[in-house]
């Protein structure tokens, strides 16, 4: 079995590079780190959620009529006490909004870094580099910077995507033209996490490979995902444990895929190293 796995490693260069990136995935210690970011993924998730309602709540504060529209449809809708407590949940979303939004948004800062802190840490590691010295300037500075750079560049990304999303729809292109684009969206996030997030910038050409791989992988995972909601959410118990259990898993899978394809792509990048210096 050994020899037929070493044959066809030397036939296939491409099999005995993800060979050689699984290897290098499990040495560095590949699961720990996914499972270190996804818990922190989900953590964030609650304040960002409380920033969520105070935007809510700010919008329907100076919206009286449309505050009032809300409130039939809820009670239309949902008769009964489940009806009351939704109404009440907004009310107090309204008349906490501003001390939700400040609340959420210092722990949605603070997650945030420890996010960015540990995200960075794995693609360091997976990419063989050594940490920084703990200190004020070279690591929460600088993981603030990342931050505020990742939020805006996904925020200007998905509204591009967006945007061009309608336009293939008004042209008639909207399945095979979505899935291409959302593909070619997360190609680029993918690549550029690789490449500008470990501590020691990389390259964009020893990236970009990388990057396309993580994003095909990603678009098949979440057809797959779409298919596992639809299946779960039609009994009780899929309707309150399965978004949970799917929100974790997604985050986990995501996670490890990206620090597969960094690995993917610092085997490729040493093997291109070392045939170059062997030629030279």
């Amino acid at each position: 079995m050994m020899d037929l796995v070493a044959r066809l490693r030397s036939r296939y260069p491409w099999l005995d590079t993800a060979v050689r990136a699984q290897q290098r995935y499990d040495n560095c210690q590949g699961d720990f780190y996914a499972a270190g970011i996804s818990y922190f993924t989900l953590f964030a998730m609650f304040p960002l959620l409380m920033v969520g309602f105070s935007a809510v709540g700010f919008a329907l504060a100076n919206r009286p009529q449309l505050l009032a529209d809300i409130d039939g449809r809820v009670k239309a809708a949902v008769p009964g006490d489940f009806g009351e407590q939704i109404l009440s949940l907004m009310d107090a979303a309204i008349a906490s909004r501003t001390s939700v939004g400040v609340i959420g948004l210092a722990a949605a800062l603070y997650v945030g870094l420890l996010w960015m802190q540990r995200l960075r840490a794995a693609l360091s590691q997976m990419w063989g580099q050594n940490f920084p010295p703990p200190g004020l300037m070279n690591t929460k500075l600088s993981d603030l910077a990342a931050l505020v750079v990742a939020f805006t560049a996904s925020l200007l990304t998905i509204g591009f995507s967006a945007v061009a999303s309608s336009a293939l729809e008004l042209a008639g292109f909207a399945r095979v033209g979505s899935l291409v684009l959302s593909i070619m969206v997360a190609w680029l996030l993918f690549t550029a996490t690789i490449a500008r997030l470990p501590h020691e910038p990389i390259p964009w050409d020893r990236c970009a490979r990388a990057g396309l791989l993580a994003a095909v992988g990603f678009e098949v995972f979440k057809q797959v995902a779409s298919v596992y909601l639809r299946v779960v959410m039609h009994g009780p118990a899929g309707v309150a444990f399965g978004p949970v259990l799917g929100l974790m898993v997604f985050a986990y899978v995501t996670a490890r895929l990206l620090l597969f394809a960094t690995c993917w792509a610092a085997e490729r990048s040493e093997a291109t190293v070392g045939l170059g210096s062997r030629t030279q």
